[in-house]
């Protein structure tokens, strides 16, 4: 459920912004919360507020520009949009990775049209997760933090880069079909690596960045190997 964070000193313009908001959720059947401040200086956290930020540029204490600056540095992928009354003033967006610009007064063609690019650039920078059950429990994890999966007896053992495990019943074969077209690689008949952790390999030995040492299957390696390979180059 995506978080709509409106950032606007105008009363009047932000209840027609945060009308937008409510017939784009309605029409959509998105569930679209939004959440009015009149300056950022009101937010303590932008990025923990909200998915999405629509932001005035021109506000007092705090310009909306000055804001996304400073989100930027801590906050590459929050989804900005510039409200303005200038739109000469909107080209420095670009300066921010803004997703676009809208002119006071802001029409709904208009607010529909970049609120569509906004979501798309939100799923596009979604982590990508999985969904692992394990005794009547449901986790998400995030692909990034598996640093390699293992099989042991019946189930099969996510090993996270904090340290931790999730366990989960399940083949490894299984679990393979679930990873295809990401960066996990079968090394071997009961390893599943994840290059993006891969720090080194050599011969039959690979050496993930969390410090664990993993053998290639005899049968597996050149595949496997190639794979690892193709990812370091850049190719995935």
């Amino acid at each position: 459920m995506p978080r709509v964070l409106l950032l606007e000193d105008d009363e009047r313009e932000a209840d027609v912004i945060v009308n937008h908001v409510r017939r784009y959720a309605e029409e959509t059947g998105t569930p679209l919360p939004v959440r009015w401040s009149r300056s950022p200086m009101e937010v303590q956290d932008i990025s923990a507020a909200c998915d999405v930020c629509l932001m005035d540029i021109d506000m007092p204490g705090m310009s909306g520009m000055e804001a996304a600056t400073l989100l930027r540095t801590y906050d590459e992928a929050t989804p900005i949009v510039f409200v303005t009354n200038l739109a000469q003033y909107a080209v420095r967006g670009y300066e921010v990775d803004a997703v676009g610009f809208m002119v006071k007064p802001v029409s709904y063609g208009a607010f529909k049209m970049r609120m569509e690019k906004a979501l798309r650039v939100l799923e596009r920078n979604r982590p990508a997760t999985l969904a692992v059950r394990s005794r009547g429990t449901s986790r998400l994890l995030r692909l990034e933090d598996v640093v390699y999966v293992e099989s042991r007896g019946h189930d099969v053992v996510f090993h996270l880069s904090d340290g931790g495990e999730a366990t989960e019943r399940a083949t490894l074969q299984s679990t393979m079909g679930r990873l295809s077209d990401t960066a996990f690689v079968r090394v071997s008949k009961g390893v599943i690596v994840n290059a993006a952790h891969v720090r080194s390999y050599r011969g039959s030995q690979i050496r993930m960045d969390d410090g664990t040492e993993l053998g290639f299957g005899r049968t597996m390696r050149a595949q496997a190997a190639a794979e690892i390979s193709e990812y370091f180059g850049g190719a995935r």
